[in-house]
């Protein structure tokens, strides 16, 4: 097949594999920030391919794993009230709160639906005029657009049933995050490239300044990956700290203009608690003004009644710190036993871009040792 098996090709990756090796002469440690990336990196098995010196750690960008709590259960009480409709991306629905999941309250009666397009729900808005619906809202920058989308054309069909609960999250505040953090050990970055083949990469360019940490725009396939190590592992071998754009197929520097101005349209930046992170400036979306009238938490505030107790994390996850790159799923004692993809007590079990799933389903070896 064009333009894939080429970024899969054996003997790249085996040149490439090579190449790394022979630039490498001091350890270093390099987090790939998409989830994405991560279980490619897992499938493929391509961290053991890389010299013992480098080593690869998995970051939070997984937007279903780093959606809070307390927006899970926001989510399921919302399912609950008989005349709504949820509309959710089939990957949150097993994703679990402090008691259940959306497809829990589906199988009890709730009106969960699956869409794979946020103009769905507009439709299902229109088709049932006394229901009311709520779209669950959840991604990084690179879904934002087609939401902003949805949410325009519910203004323009003066839609009344419509409502969204926001769950958008952004990349560079959570990188500052990690990176200010007394427990940081990243000294390069691998970077999403779909996020940034809508916001371009200029963005990043402040942080690696600031913290003097290299930064490759990088994509999913194998020979992308290796070829995003092999520039992030010179810079460091070299003591340079830049941004570079290994995902030129698909990744300018200033990204989709177009789509960043629907964005700004619709959302602006707003303070956003991460799960098992914490409360991170700016590194969300909510609604400006002008469109608070499609705000889900505005609209049913009266409705939703969650106590402290009700948002509380299992204390047996161990998700907050293997989305920081402080441990890996295997090194959860929790991880293959207790927490499983059938029982999950955390996110990245569930999400088809969670760490402990990638690992659970591409090194069973790693679930034997426990």
């Amino acid at each position: 097949m064009k333009y894939v098996d080429e970024y899969r090709d054996p003997k790249a990756v085996e040149t490439l594999s090579k190449e790394i090796h022979h630039i490498t002469r001091h350890p270093w440690t390099i987090m790939e920030v998409c989830g994405g990336q991560t279980h490619s990196i897992v499938k493929y098995g391509l961290d053991r391919l890389l010299p013992p010196e480098v080593t690869l750690i998995h970051g939070p960008g997984c937007p279903v794993c780093v959606t809070p709590i307390e927006l899970i259960d926001t989510a399921c009480e919302l399912a609950k009230l008989p005349e709504v409709i949820l509309c959710s991306f089939g990957d949150m629905l097993r994703v679990p709160g402090t008691h259940e999941d959306l497809l829990r309250v589906k199988a009890q009666g709730g009106d969960v639906r699956i869409i794979y397009s946020p103009l769905d729900a507009v439709a299902i808005a229109q088709a049932n005029p006394s229901s009311q619906i709520v779209i669950f809202a959840v991604g990084f920058e690179t879904t934002a657009p087609a939401q902003a989308m949805a949410i325009i054309q519910a203004q323009r069909l003066k839609l009344q049933n419509f409502f969204v609960l926001v769950a958008h999250v952004l990349v560079p505040p959570a990188m500052e995050a990690l990176l200010s953090s007394p427990e940081n050990r990243i000294q390069g970055f691998l970077a999403a490239g779909h996020v940034c083949t809508i916001m371009g990469y200029e963005m990043y360019e402040p942080i690696t300044q600031k913290y003097h940490v290299p930064l490759v725009v990088t994509g999913f396939e194998p020979v992308d990956i290796l070829e995003g190590v092999k520039m992030v592992v010179h810079q460091l071998e070299e003591g340079c700290a830049i941004v570079e754009n290994q995902y030129a197929r698909s990744v300018h520097r200033c990204g989709n203009v177009e789509a960043q101005r629907i964005i700004d349209d619709v959302f602006e930046p707003a303070s956003r608690n991460w799960r098992g992170i914490g409360s991170i400036p700016n590194s969300g979306l909510k609604l400006r003004p002008a469109f608070a009238r499609f705000d889900a938490l505005q609209h049913f505030h009266d409705r939703i009644h969650l106590t402290e107790a009700t948002t509380s994390p299992s204390s047996q996850c161990e998700s907050g710190r293997i989305l920081q790159g402080l441990m890996k799923p295997s090194d959860c004692s929790a991880f293959g036993t207790r927490c499983t993809p059938d029982h999950p007590l955390g996110a990245p079990m569930v999400s088809s871009e969670g760490a402990c799933a990638a690992y659970y389903r591409y090194r069973p070896e790693s679930i034997a040792k426990i």
